[in-house]
């Protein structure tokens, strides 16, 4: 080949190559949801398992509406049934994104409070793993991951920005951390609706 063709080809080699990599920046979009600027994969991998984004929750607080963080609840089969996800036997993941710092005592107040809504009747047998989990309590900044990951059969593993930082034994500890945000006293209606596959609002 001349050295004149190669230079007419050129611009079509770059045209391909240019369309490719759109392409491939349009299938990573497409791999991710985002509410209030914060993004999340459409999938995850956990324990051999893949699990699918179910929905995207923002929570607010106090009457001044303050957003907390970004919520991401992952499932095997995604659904809009709270009590199906509740009671599957499938690994559930909620991934929580910080938009406010929040200190180590509001964790605390959050579980206890949250505790108390989803499983009221089973406070007495679950308090010692409540302790355990508000004892683990950091305080946490905007940016900041922090990831709930449901074990049937074992419990819930709790992570910071992706690094294991322990384990709360017990699918009955498990059933009720879960309600916490699936239950029908979550921490605010939008939270739950976005987690369920609503809109993140």
């Amino acid at each position: 080949m001349s050295t004149r063709a190669s230079i007419v080809l050129l611009p079509a080699f770059a045209a391909a190559a240019l369309l490719l990599y759109c392409g491939a920046a349009s299938a990573a979009t497409a791999a991710a949801r985002e509410c209030d600027g914060v993004s999340f994969p459409e999938h995850i991998q956990v324990r051999g398992k893949t699990l699918t984004l179910n929905g995207l929750g923002l929570r607010k607080a106090t009457f001044l509406r303050i957003k907390v963080y970004v919520g991401a609840l992952y499932v095997a089969h995604p659904t809009a049934d709270a009590s199906a996800i509740l009671s599957s036997r499938d690994p559930v993941e909620i991934d929580l994104a910080f938009v406010f710092h929040v200190t180590a005592g509001q964790f605390r107040d959050a579980w206890e409070d949250g505790f108390k809504r989803s499983a009221p009747d089973k406070l007495a047998q679950l308090r010692g793993r409540i302790t355990e989990l508000e004892n683990q309590a950091r305080a946490v900044s905007s940016g900041q991951r922090v990831s709930f990951l449901r074990i049937p059969g074992v419990g819930v593993q709790f992570s910071l920005d992706g690094v294991v930082k322990g384990m709360i034994p017990g699918d009955d500890f498990g059933a009720a951390f879960l309600g916490i945000w699936l239950g029908p006293s979550p921490p605010n209606p939008g939270l739950r609706a976005g987690l369920l596959g609503g809109p993140c609002t």
